[in-house]
């Protein structure tokens, strides 16, 4: 038997879960059923909020993807020991 259930929702979030529901080939109803499904059988309720980015971490990353690209890292290790050398040096 199915029900309806009636809520409001911000718009840009309805429609990035719409993109995201149908990049998988699903529908936002459908999706929405496979969450409520989920929730029900672990009786858990998993959210993930994901913060922005602020100006000086983007500038942080930015700087470090130039080094990396510049070949002025070191790395990647194949052992512990090394890693620590390196630290040490």
């Amino acid at each position: 038997m199915k029900t309806t259930i009636s809520i409001s929702v911000d718009k840009s979030a309805k429609d990035s879960a719409r993109e995201v529901a149908e990049s998988v080939g699903l529908t936002l109803s459908a999706l929405i059923n496979a969450y409520l499904k989920q929730v029900a059988a672990t009786r858990r309720i998993e959210l993930y909020a994901p913060e922005k980015m602020t100006p000086k971490l983007e500038k942080l990353i930015g700087k470090a993807e130039k080094e990396i690209a510049r070949g002025e890292t070191i790395g990647p290790f194949d052992n512990v020991e090394d890693f620590l050398a390196a630290l040490k040096s």
